[in-house]
């Protein structure tokens, strides 16, 4: 009983000084998890070919998942968005694995998918559960491709970085200034030990 109250005490004083430190959060910082949609192709297979397929693949379905995306405000208009178009978005994605010469079977699904820490040329995501637009090649057993689709950064992956318009883009569909700064500055220690206790609870909001 004593070491029950005793580990109360440390736990609560642990989150006392986390607190105090600013370390802690509380600013709604999970909400990163449902403002953006994920963006995960799975390549046939681990061949050069197959691989250099899925890029063709992922090039494609950006080129028609972004204009449409453009203008949401928000994830729910997002998804409302890439749910109108998954038909076409599976189609094109088809057109392409045909052109090339394949005739693997291209599966959309538009669900919640468990992603690891990812870094991205300007950010990183936390491991955890985010709405995911999962694209399947054939057996899907390749390498993966992993993007923000919703804000659309899948095109900085194209383009030259721009930190600025990436910023802009997460204020504008729901972020705070403080929970943009979880995602890119992830080697200041406060926001490290911010990110890492984002990892944790998304463990836990999981189950």
């Amino acid at each position: 009983m004593a070491s029950t109250k005793k580990l109360l005490i440390c736990t609560f004083v642990i989150l006392g000084l986390a607190l105090a430190a600013g370390i802690f959060p509380v600013h709604g910082e999970s909400e990163i998890y449902d403002t953006v949609v994920r963006l995960h192709v799975l390549a046939n297979s681990d061949e050069d070919t197959d691989q250099a397929l899925k890029l063709l693949v992922r090039d494609e379905i950006i080129g028609v998942v972004s204009p449409a995306v453009k203008d949401c405000k928000n994830q729910s208009e997002a998804i409302a968005a890439i749910e109108e178009i998954r038909g076409d978005i599976e189609a094109a994605a088809r057109v392409i694995v045909e052109r090339e010469g394949y005739d693997y079977p291209v599966r959309v699904e538009l669900s919640r998918e468990h992603y690891p820490t990812k870094n991205y040329e300007s950010c990183a995501f936390p491991e955890g559960e985010y709405v995911s637009l999962r694209v399947l090649i054939g057996e899907g057993e390749g390498q993966n491709w992993w993007c923000c689709l919703f804000p659309p950064l899948c095109l900085s992956a194209a383009t030259p970085d721009d930190e600025e318009s990436n910023e802009d883009a997460f204020i504008s569909v729901g972020l705070t200034p403080d929970q943009y700064k979880i995602i890119t500055e992830t080697e200041n220690p406060k926001y490290k030990v911010r990110f890492k206790f984002l990892e944790i609870f998304g463990k836990l909001f999981e189950k």
